[in-house]
């Protein structure tokens, strides 16, 4: 009913040999060139963008602007933890559990139905 099903190598012709060569061969490259385009790209932007017409200030003005921003990082980070322990109300440990009245479902009679309580079986 099924042909028999076999490989057989000497079937396979030159040509579909080079479109699989060709194959890999375009996402090889296309790897390749990928590698190159991203281990490049920090390098250009950092030429073009990296360094700014005002970087000439003194090196005691640097300090000073970090050792300025390092008191507004402290301040920020007080405020965030003054924010974040205020945060939780203060409650009590009391629970109270109400027992909910089992209402009548057509879920739970279903049992009824499955179990003979006459003793026939069928």
């Amino acid at each position: 009913m099924f042909p028999a099903v076999s490989f057989n190598l000497s079937a396979i012709q030159a040509d579909h040999l080079m479109l699989a060569a060709t194959g890999y061969g375009v996402v090889f490259m296309s790897l390749i060139i990928l590698y190159l385009v991203f281990s490049v790209l920090p390098h250009l932007l950092e030429a073009r963008f990296g360094k700014k017409a005002n970087d000439t200030e003194p090196a005691s003005a640097r300090a000073q602007v970090a050792r300025q921003s390092g008191e507004v990082n402290a301040s920020i980070a007080m405020a965030l933890h003054m924010y974040f322990t205020e945060l939780h109300d203060q409650e009590t440990a009391i629970l109270t559990i109400k027992k909910a009245a089992k209402n009548y479902s057509p879920w739970n009679s279903k049992i009824y139905n499955v179990i003979n309580f006459k003793g026939t079986v069928r």
